[in-house]
């Protein structure tokens, strides 16, 4: 999911070819899944790993084309592990089907979870994105190896867009899958309490201290230079901490006054995502005391932080 507004753009022209196997790298064949959209801009690449033996990265949303394009893909190859990136729903929803299709175990960083309890009367307006009842037959840890057919891959939790995200490095290369954490298209979606602004700002200096230099997103196409994408994007949440820092200074006291603020002529299907992530920023520069906030049954009432001296 992500959030149209000022950050960087990678491949706005990228050509999916959905439904179609295209060759990314040796080793690594895409099938992009018929579910563009505001939030999954073309589609949610799928990406099969391996030669002889395969494993499958995000089988994508529950839907019988995309199942059987991924299966085409496969051909008659053994598929040792089905990975996710994480349990949102544009991601994990085939996983179940492509599990008894193939006889291939789930492979993820754990059951849904929230970044932080939910308080009283909050809402968490991605639940229903959320994949809450699947549970992976192994769960994987920052750092371990993991074997994706006859690939190695390294496992890195990114959390941010959720608690459970991970991040994969094809082994002694260039190579780094990204899932939601790193777009090809537009910034990433961070919403409270299902994603944590701190730890996705924390996931992004890891990322871009790793020894990877070439990005594969679960959005849009290949980032040449991930790291340089990378610390454009964490330059814009920057930007974006120091506008509303800037505008609670200045007098904005609700969130809807930094909506109007900041993402002045975004598209109405967006709006909701841009309130989404706002409030992800407030809270996290409410814990770092740049600003004030309190909840309250109609949103954040907002105030400056109190005056030193």
């Amino acid at each position: 999911m992500a959030v149209s507004s000022s950050a960087p753009a990678n491949a706005a022209d990228f050509d999916p070819q959905t439904g179609q196997a295209v060759d990314v790298i040796p080793g690594v064949v895409r099938v992009t899944a018929p579910n563009g959209g505001p939030y999954t801009f073309t589609g949610t690449n799928s990406f099969i790993v391996g030669h002889d033996r395969v494993a499958v990265i995000d089988p994508g949303p529950d839907d019988s084309r995309h199942l059987g394009a991924l299966l085409k893909a496969i051909g008659n190859r053994p598929v040792e592990r089905i990975i996710l990136t994480h349990t949102h729903i544009d991601h994990s929803a085939l996983a179940r089907r492509l599990k008894r299709e193939t006889g291939a175990p789930l492979s993820f960083g754990g059951p849904h979870r929230l970044s932080r309890p939910k308080r009283r009367f909050e809402l968490n307006m991605l639940s229903g994105g959320c994949d809450w009842s699947l549970v992976p037959d192994e769960t994987l840890a920052d750092g371990e190896m993991v074997m994706a057919g006859d690939v190695a891959l390294v496992v890195m939790a990114t959390p941010g867009h959720c608690a459970n995200h991970l991040a994969f490095g094809i082994k002694d290369s260039e190579w780094l899958f990204t899932g939601d954490h790193i777009m090809g298209w537009n910034s990433t979606l961070v919403a409270v309490p299902d994603g944590s602004m701190g730890d996705y700002l924390a996931s992004m200096e890891k990322v871009i201290a790793a020894p990877y230099k070439r990005y594969l997103p679960a959005h849009g196409g290949p980032i040449a230079d991930g790291p340089g994408y990378a610390r454009a994007l964490l330059a814009h949440r920057n930007l974006r901490n120091n506008q509303i820092i800037d505008a609670v200074n200045k007098g904005a006291r609700t969130t809807t006054a930094l909506l109007r603020l900041i993402y002045k002529g975004i598209a109405p299907a967006l709006n909701l995502a841009a309130r989404m992530t706002i409030e992800a920023h407030v809270e996290y520069l409410t814990a770092r005391g740049d600003i004030k906030a309190r909840p309250t049954l109609l949103g954040w009432r907002l105030s400056p932080r109190a005056r030193q001296g």
